[in-house]
């Protein structure tokens, strides 16, 4: 009895509680637990390869470059301009004014390179016949002016202006060197085997016999051409004109096979 008495007891007890610890048991299911989110690092200044070399079994994502655009120039040209031309505009304004290429120029302030002596030439007509005049080419420097020098002779230096390819220096005597020099504010150019040369007349006046044989035997040529072929349509004419007039009309009743 009084085990069951106990029993009873605790039944009692236990359906008295059974709706509490049903609330308790409830609420305890309806309350989810707090979402626990990574915390996101960013990293700055890492070096990408170095982190996945460490990992053998991945590979650092691929680095995308941008294109390269190829700018295609137009080739620049060479300028107009001839160093042997004299009253020329100078190579530098015309290379800034359309954007060719001049050869490499020096400054005023710096040795201008030696001009290239080109020809001597002997005055045929004027004042001035027989005088020698000399040819040269510009420089590729910055030029004030020219100086023409003849050696072994008392005769000053003449100048010319930098705009000159040529200057007249009067007689010369086989043998006399000449020299042309370009001048700016730094000096004079130095004498090279291109701005001096030797006066030789012999050697002067046989290209000028020989020119003026060629432009003769041209001439000459000339004439043949031209009166040749009319001689020979002359001639022709002639003859067949002496031929007709021996020959005759003839007796159209007449033959050399008998009578008709």
């Amino acid at each position: 009895m009084t085990s069951l008495g106990r029993n009873l007891t605790t039944l009692l007890l236990f359906l008295n509680l059974s709706p509490f610890l049903l609330h308790l048991f409830t609420h305890a299911n309806s309350v989810k637990p707090p979402v626990t989110r990574k915390k996101i690092i960013y990293m700055t200044g890492v070096d990408i390869e170095s982190e996945y070399d460490n990992d053998d079994h991945s590979s650092p994502p691929e680095v995308v470059l941008p294109a390269k655009t190829t700018v295609l120039r137009r080739s620049q040209e060479f300028c107009d301009y001839n160093s042997c031309l004299e009253n020329q505009e100078p190579c530098t304004q015309i290379s800034s004014r359309t954007g060719c290429l001049c050869p490499g120029v020096s400054g005023p302030n710096q040795l201008p390179h030696a001009p290239r002596l080109k020809e001597f030439l002997t005055i045929t007509e004027g004042e001035h016949i027989g005088s020698i005049e000399v040819h040269w080419c510009a420089p590729s420097s910055v030029v004030s002016k020219y100086r023409v020098v003849v050696e072994r002779s008392n005769r000053p230096a003449l100048d010319f202006s930098h705009v000159s390819r040529r200057g007249m220096v009067g007689s010369l005597e086989p043998g006399d060197k000449v020299c042309v020099e370009a001048v700016n504010n730094a000096g004079s150019s130095s004498p090279s085997e291109y701005s001096c040369s030797r006066y030789d007349r012999d050697a002067h006046v046989s290209d000028s016999k020989l020119l003026i044989g060629l432009i003769g035997g041209g001439v000459a040529l000339l004439i043949l051409l031209i009166v040749v072929p009319v001689i020979l349509v002359k001639y022709k004419a002639y003859k067949k004109t002496k031929n007709g007039a021996g020959d005759g009309l003839g007796n159209p009743s007449f033959s050399t096979g008998g009578t008709l």
